[in-house]
């Protein structure tokens, strides 16, 4: 049975450091999303591109962080919008930098409060996002968002209230492989169920996502997936501007998408991170087209032989 799929674009770069992510939403359309996603059999609403509420700081608010106002502008408008494409289909957000990932999660997140229903996040990324603004060190936003939309301390009173907090024990993250010291101590005292890139190595990522999707299952839980293009391998997908080598390989990461699939957990979807100015004749972006459609059911035998 096909899917409600609404296309929803966050073109957001104020959260990284290198400017191009802006043209991310265009990208993931150039590169077929809508097109390939008909296909399988499931209805597109493209519903353009969400528009940043418009926010001003007293000075020196947030002071160690690089454009604040622009964010909780972003946070707000994409929880709005999140919270309700949750309510009727199928929410995929494209991106932009992570940041966004506070605003689509937490607009999730409420909407499943109000079913009744726990939220579950699987975060795909090389980075787990888990600084407060007092302990980035570099002031990117692209880094706070699990800490965000978690209820951590150090965002209010100034950020929207998370009125619907994720709880630390439903997130698994796969990939994690760049660290910085204040994350690695929250993650040694949180729940988080982090799986890095040795993890992956010695247990494989079918073993890994397995037991977590057993998880949501049993708590009747609904899922978002947080896929960033610096989870693969860059040698497969360069257009990111935070390259970490030793990422999922093409195998890897379609094997997740299908077991995703076959568990028909998921609810939303973020693709972000996505740089075009740093791709090669588009080869991430459709990697990235490609990875959703395994995650909305196509088959790796499905897949054309393809010339780059």
């Amino acid at each position: 049975m096909g899917q409600n799929c609404i296309l929803i674009g966050a073109p957001v770069e104020t959260g990284a450091s290198a400017a191009g992510c802006i043209m991310g939403p265009a990208s993931f359309r150039t590169a077929g999303l809508g097109n390939i996603l008909a296909s399988l059999g499931h209805t597109v609403e493209d519903r353009g591109d969400v528009t940043p509420v418009a926010v001003t700081l007293p000075a020196g608010a947030l002071a160690n962080t690089r454009h604040p106002e622009a964010m909780i502008g972003w946070t707000t408008a994409l929880a709005d919008a999140a919270e309700k494409a949750a309510a009727e289909g199928f929410p995929i957000f494209l991106g932009g930098d992570h940041s966004l990932a506070a605003g689509t999660v937490s607009g999730v997140a409420r909407h499943a409060a109000k079913i009744n229903r726990p939220q579950f996040v699987l975060w795909l990324d090389a980075h787990p996002d888990l600084h407060t603004p007092d302990s980035t060190t570099s002031g990117n936003l692209h880094g706070v968002p699990v800490a965000y939309f978690t209820g951590f301390d150090g965002f209010q009173p100034y950020f929207p209230p998370v009125t619907a907090p994720v709880p630390l024990g439903n997130i698994c993250m796969m990939g994690i492989r760049s660290v910085d010291p204040a994350e690695n101590l929250r993650l040694a005292e949180s729940d988080i169920d982090v799986n890095d890139m040795r993890a992956i190595d010695e247990f494989g990522v079918g073993n890994l996502l397995k037991d977590f999707l057993g998880r949501v299952e049993a708590a009747n839980g609904v899922l978002h997936v947080s896929l960033d293009v610096d989870f693969l391998e860059p040698s497969i997908a360069p257009a990111v501007g935070t390259t970490v080598p030793g990422g999922a390989t093409f195998r890897e990461a379609h094997l997740i998408m299908e077991m995703l699939c076959d568990s028909k957990l998921v609810t939303s979807l973020d693709l972000v991170e996505l740089n075009p100015f740093l791709d090669e004749r588009g080869r991430t972006a459709l990697l990235m087209v490609e990875l959703t459609a395994s995650l909305m059911g196509k088959k790796v035998l499905d897949r054309p032989t393809r010339r780059f």
